[in-house]
């Protein structure tokens, strides 16, 4: 492991590798060191249904997705690995008035920015899928560019060119501590020893505030154990992601034909709990088929867990802190983090790079809890 370093991430997730591929790639910043407690993919970036939309209710996250899905397209010829990219669109759906008018208003942001998302009467949104009970559907939404991937190439593709760059990704390496001089880290402190470094990217998801707090930042993020499952393989049918903002639940179906998908629940542990429960599997198998009927004899295959990263107002904690210098956050993605990333990455790798102000990241900094200044965004699943 390298003794110094210009730039140490920690967290080897989907985030932290994407700003040091852009650092490497884009900036020439190649000794960096990313440093992982488990195993790439252990986290959050390996345990997510791969969604990848431009469907959301705020200006900043629309115009962040339409590039990101654009980077993602490109991802596999750009790092010759295939992830199975496919743009079946995501289809929303929302059962009460209130839903109603939020969704009528995000869709209308939306087209404003240039998407092609259209709102449809229930009976539009069965045409794209056929086999839907619209029982109680009052409106629905849908953006043919949205798209699914296979998570886990993504997180190795960032990886493997990152390290052709230059870049040390150290997994199984647990940050313990810093070293400072005054409100100055310099130097990060693991189970293997000691790197030299200025600058630090907080980029642990659900975990963040354990690192922040070996710091005295105080992040108000909570993890939040979300669910997912796997079923048998079916011939192909499903084109879109389908989502019910009522409930939380979404679905879409794989390249081998498997309906993988989740579902809201709020009761769950607290804290990083990734076990899995009979009640999540109660939870979606009655959501699931009382949307596809047709699916109520297919069989689960397996089910498994990730930690999603909330924030009060629904939005990312982004940036460098006030009173640690060189100390940078990119956490709280509410379980959007994945699709995210590599626009995220880039931004970030530009900030810490060039020292370039962001409109988004002032907007996105840790300080707008303490003055009050929370954010919103009402297109969240799960």
């Amino acid at each position: 492991m390298r003794e110094r370093a210009s730039v140490v991430i920690v967290g080897g997730g989907i985030m932290g590798l994407s700003v040091a591929w852009h650092l490497a790639k884009n900036h020439g910043i190649t000794d960096t060191v990313v440093v992982e407690k488990g195993y790439l993919c252990g986290g959050a970036s390996g345990r997510n249904g791969g969604g990848v939309r431009a469907q959301f209710g705020s200006e900043e996250n629309i115009r962040l997705m339409q590039e990101s899905i654009r980077m993602c397209r490109d991802f596999a010829a750009e790092m010759k690995i295939n992830v199975w990219f496919r743009q079946g669109g995501y289809l929303f759906l929302v059962r009460n008035e209130r839903a109603r008018k939020n969704l009528e208003k995000s869709v209308a942001l939306q087209n404003e920015c240039g998407l092609a998302t259209r709102l449809l009467e229930p009976k539009e949104a069965q045409r794209i899928v056929p086999e839907l009970d619209i029982e109680g559907v009052l409106l629905a939404s849908y953006n043919p560019d949205d798209a699914v991937v296979f998570p886990w190439p993504f997180v190795w593709g960032y990886a493997e060119g990152a390290q052709r760059l230059g870049v040390e990704i150290e997994t199984f390496t647990e940050v313990t501590g810093f070293e400072t001089r005054g409100s100055r880290i310099e130097g990060v402190v693991t189970n293997k020893g000691t790197i030299r470094a200025r600058r630090v990217v907080n980029a642990c998801g659900a975990w963040s505030p354990l690192v922040a707090a070996l710091l005295d930042v105080k992040l108000p993020n909570r993890p939040h154990r979300h669910e997912i499952c796997s079923t048998e393989p079916l011939k192909p049918w499903l084109k879109p992601l389908v989502a019910d903002l009522s409930n939380g639940l979404y679905f879409s179906q794989s390249m081998r034909g498997e309906i993988v998908g989740g579902i809201s629940n709020e009761d769950v542990p607290e804290g990083l709990d990734m076990g899995s429960s009979h009640r999540f599997l109660a939870l979606y198998a009655r959501a699931l088929t009382a949307a596809v009927p047709l699916l109520g004899k297919v069989k689960v295959l397996r089910q498994w867990a990730g930690c999603y990263d909330l924030t009060p107002d629904a939005n990312p904690i982004v940036g460098e802190v006030d009173t640690i210098e060189g100390f940078y956050q990119a956490s709280g993605f509410m379980g959007h983090g994945f699709m995210m990333a590599p626009v995220m990455g880039k931004l970030l790798a530009q900030h810490i790079a060039e020292g370039t102000k962001l409109p988004l990241f002032d907007r996105w900094n840790l300080r707008r809890f303490a003055e009050g200044k929370l954010l919103s965004e009402s297109m969240i699943i799960g």
